[in-house]
């Protein structure tokens, strides 16, 4: 299993995408950067995408997607939550920005098929199980439990908060893509916010740890562009206190399970 990190920040800018990454060129997860970061032939691979939650820089390239057509035409089923779609349909897709890809180019075959998913529910695509697991965000929100047919898995959070023993319960991946969109300084604001930083970070894996007796390989994502110097520093600080290595994600980043 590939999976590639299409989009690493919280922002973008001629050097950063908003959060996406691309499962073994099929399957995506949250649509960011989605056709930012990836050639057309590359989108036109895409066959399912799944979102953690409505926010815009998780969701905004939903009508770049619909709107790069595929030759023959060709249908991207889109899974979430059901407030997750419902928003998405009512601010993004219902045809008053742009077309509604929902029924565009015909209604029995559209672009963008919207499939409402439960927390736990499993969806198998080819040699891929995904699960939604609930996290902790200021939005209804799931990360995503990816696992291959040789039972290979990780798991991405999306957005996510302090608070995650009851999402540790459900996963032992081996790899953890997490959020971290703060400094230290800013926990208070950044935990209101349901957002990591460093410190908190350190303590959320500290539980896993206690759990399952490991630390997965743990990537960072929702990178902050306006201070991510400082957040690398604190993050390689806060590696040593834990005693695992906490690597800081990138657009074009490649992991390989």
């Amino acid at each position: 299993m590939k999976i590639e990190i299409i989009g690493a920040h919280n922002a973008e800018t001629d050097r950063t995408r908003m959060p996406c990454l691309l499962v073994d060129d099929v399957i995506a997860l949250d649509a960011g950067g989605l056709t930012a970061g990836l050639p057309l032939e590359r989108q036109q691979r895409i066959r399912a995408l799944f979102l953690t939650h409505h926010h815009f820089d998780h969701t905004r390239d939903l009508i770049t997607l619909g709107a790069n057509d595929t030759n023959p035409p060709s249908t991207v089923d889109v899974y979430g939550l059901s407030e997750t779609l419902q928003v998405v349909y009512n601010y993004l897709l219902d045809g008053r920005l742009y077309k509604d890809f929902t029924q565009w180019p015909k209604i029995e075959s559209p672009r963008l098929l919207l499939k409402p998913v439960a927390p736990f529910q499993q969806i198998v695509l080819a040699s891929h199980t995904i699960v939604p697991v609930p996290v902790s965000h200021t939005a209804p929100s799931v990360g995503f439990l990816v696992t291959s047919r040789k039972g290979k898995s990780f798991f991405y959070t999306g957005d996510t908060g302090p608070g995650l023993k009851p999402c540790w319960e459900q996963v032992s991946p081996d790899v953890l893509f997490i959020e971290v969109t703060g400094l230290n300084s800013m926990v208070a604001e950044m935990s209101r916010l349901k957002h990591l930083v460093p410190q908190t970070l350190v303590e959320e894996l500290k539980q896993f740890r206690k759990m399952k007796g490991y630390i997965p390989r743990v990537i960072t994502t929702h990178v902050p562009m306006l201070w991510e110097d400082k957040l690398k520093a604190e993050l390689e600080a806060a590696g040593k206190e834990l005693g695992a290595r906490l690597e800081v994600g990138y657009e074009g980043l490649v992991v390989k399970l």
